[in-house]
């Protein structure tokens, strides 16, 4: 039951594409690293290491993708 919508050939076409992002576990995960290393601070510093290294990690795959993400945007876009 689609329909067909025709493009006014008043109006100008779209100039570009919008880029949105794909869902991401990646802020829950780096909340949870940087809580759980909030909370070792005030009980044990093993669990402040545990925290700290889910931290690092998220933050470099996060670093990552982001940087894919621009690779794959057109060149003209800025």
């Amino acid at each position: 039951m689609a329909q067909h919508l025709q493009h006014d050939p008043d109006l100008a076409p779209p100039a570009e594409a919008i880029h949105m992002p794909e869902p991401s576990y990646l802020p829950p995960a780096l909340a949870f690293g940087i809580a759980l290393a909030l909370v070792g601070i005030l009980t044990w510093l093993f669990v402040t290491v545990i925290g700290v290294i889910i931290v690092v990690a998220v933050l470099v795959r996060w670093i990552r993708s982001a940087r894919e993400e621009m690779s794959d945007l057109p060149l003209e876009h800025h």
